[in-house]
Formats: structure tokens, C-alpha cells, sequence
């Protein structure tokens, strides 16, 4: 079977294909891939990891085309994030431009 693993950071993407086994986890195809060694700061013992994004257990089988994915841990709150954004310009203002009145 063949699968592909992806990792993505800020600055730098893999996705690589791997034949593993009928029968294979994630954690096989993970190891499999090579992409361990590309991206040493990968911790499988912290890091989530998934299939077409749903996160997944290791020992989950993987089917013939899967997109195995490895999650790099979240930095910010989402919710703070939003938070802290500034609130959205009107139209007009953002155009730049006078609105008249019809």
C-alpha cells in the first residue's frame, strides 16, 4: 500500500510516500517515511497526529491512500488570538474612498 506522510512548519513542508504493509499503523508509516530524521524536533510521544485530518491514535491502521498527517503543537490560544485582532474596518473606509449619500 502506498501512503503519504506530512509534516508542515512555518518555513518548511515534507510529504513523503511510503509503501508499508497491509496492516500498517500510523506510527509505521510515520517511522517508514524517513521523516523523522528530516525533522528531528518531532516527538511522537507529545505530538498529535492524523488521518485527512482527524486526529488519530498511533496504533490506527492505515488504508491504501491515506494522508498520514504529524501536528506541530498549537503556540497561541486560537480564542486569545481572536481576541487580541483588531476589529474589521468598514467598507468604505477600507476602500479609501467618500461614500455619498443617495
Amino acid at each position: 500500500m502506498k501512503v503519504g506522510v506530512v509534516y508542515a512548519k512555518p518555513d518548511r513542508q515534507a510529504w513523503l510516500t511510503v509503501d508499508v504493509p497491509e496492516g500498517a499503523t500510523i506510527e509505521d508509516a510515520i517511522r517508514r517515511s524517513g521523516i523523522l530524521a528530516q525533522f528531528p524536533e518531532i516527538d511522537l510521544a507529545q505530538q498529535k497526529v492524523g488521518i485527512y485530518g482527524k486526529v488519530a491514535a498511533l496504533d490506527a491502521p492505515v488504508a491504501d491512500g491515506a494522508r498520514v498527517e504529524i501536528y506541530r503543537p498549537t503556540t497561541a490560544d486560537p480564542k486569545t488570538v481572536r481576541r487580541r485582532a483588531p476589529a474589521p474596518k468598514p467598507a468604505a473606509a477600507a476602500a479609501g474612498g467618500n461614500v455619498e449619500a443617495a
